[in-house]
């Protein structure tokens, strides 16, 4: 496989950490992104950070390239934020980008209700301008992150890519298949090839405090009751970070469909798991129970989430296969290793 120079916006994140390591073990050359908001922990973000090299009082600068101390020149960072329509380009003059991965975003769905201005900037400005810089440097393939939740409250499961989703019961839902059409558009217009990726619940090491494996994980380890929303009648297709990083990696680096520009997936498990089972794999792992505060459904949030991944499946070779047990346990002994 020939090595490429690649982007990972979102280089501090969950996912776009675990991506940024896999493509540099794979020999690629990787320029990572991130504004490092304080959306949650800065603290984990940078210590992410720190696992592939980058040190802290170098990364906290703004605009500022910065190499890592791990695999020198093969990985950089650049703290950035995507609205800034001066800086932006100003990284793609000076990198030649193979291919962009977009996984920078404004996350959450309960926080869209409360910070709405915060994914407009971020998801859709930022995205147009990552858009606009991979038209004007010749970047042959933009793979970015949608989410399963532009499905809605719908009940044909699994839910299947070719679903209708023009009802999202949330903004950051809004948000993301507003991209999927914005992507559409500059395939159309301009040649790029564009690969969305709806995410599934993704979990695992390094995970983001927001989540529901980290919040119940942190709860039981200190004999803290946990909060159950909707009375625990609430399914998730929970994918581990692993089999989610070889589905990414796949679509940014496997040549497929060259006629087909424009491409959207879902990835998932194809396996959804009930809440209280979730619940009980964590209190398994943890050797501990838990009080059940049972809690009415949060607005913004779905029932339940089923991924058909056939199509991924078979374009791009996905194969999801960590049992929920075995991610579950990964994720508290790292929880307990990071926080001891």
């Amino acid at each position: 496989m020939n090595k490429q120079s690649i982007l990972v916006t979102g280089a501090a994140g969950f996912i776009g950490f675990h991506l940024c390591e896999r493509l540099l073990k794979q020999g690629h050359h990787v320029v990572g992104l991130d504004n490092v908001n304080d959306y949650y922990s800065v603290d984990l973000k940078y210590d992410r950070l720190k696992e592939l090299g980058i040190q802290r009082q170098e990364a906290e600068r703004f605009d500022t390239m910065v190499s890592s101390d791990i695999f020198g020149d093969q990985f950089q960072f650049i703290r950035l934020n995507l609205e800034d329509r001066e800086a932006l380009p100003k990284l793609f003059n000076t990198c030649q980008f193979d291919s962009v991965c977009n996984l920078a975003a404004q996350a959450g769905v309960r926080y869209s209700i409360e910070n709405p201005e915060a994914y407009i900037d971020s998801n859709i400005t930022g995205f147009l301008n990552i858009l606009e810089c991979c038209r004007h440097h010749n970047v042959s393939r933009f793979v970015y992150a949608s989410s399963s939740s532009v499905y809605g409250n719908s009940d044909a499961v699994p839910n299947e890519e070719t679903a209708v989703v023009d009802h999202p019961i949330s903004l950051y839902a809004a948000t993301k298949k507003s991209n999927e059409l914005m992507a559409h558009t500059y395939s159309h217009l301009y040649g790029i090839e564009t690969i969305g990726l709806r995410f599934f619940t993704v979990y695992g090491p390094w995970g983001r405090p927001d989540m529901a494996l980290f919040l119940f994980t942190d709860a039981i380890l200190n004999n803290q009751p946990i909060k159950v929303f909707n009375n625990g009648d609430l399914s998730r297709d929970f994918t581990y970070i692993d089999d989610i990083i070889q589905g990414v990696e796949n679509t940014l680096l496997k040549t497929v469909n060259e006629k087909e520009l424009y491409k959207l997936y879902n990835i998932g498990n194809n396996q959804p798991v009930q809440l209280l089972d979730f619940i009980e794999a964590i209190e398994k792992s943890t050797g501990k129970t838990t009080e059940r505060i049972m809690m009415p459904m949060q607005a913004g949030d779905v029932n339940q989430t089923w991924a058909n991944v056939a199509r991924l499946k078979t374009d791009f070779d996905y194969q999801p296969s960590t049992t929920l047990e075995v991610g579950v346990e990964a994720f508290v002994n790292w929880y307990k290793g990071y926080y001891s």
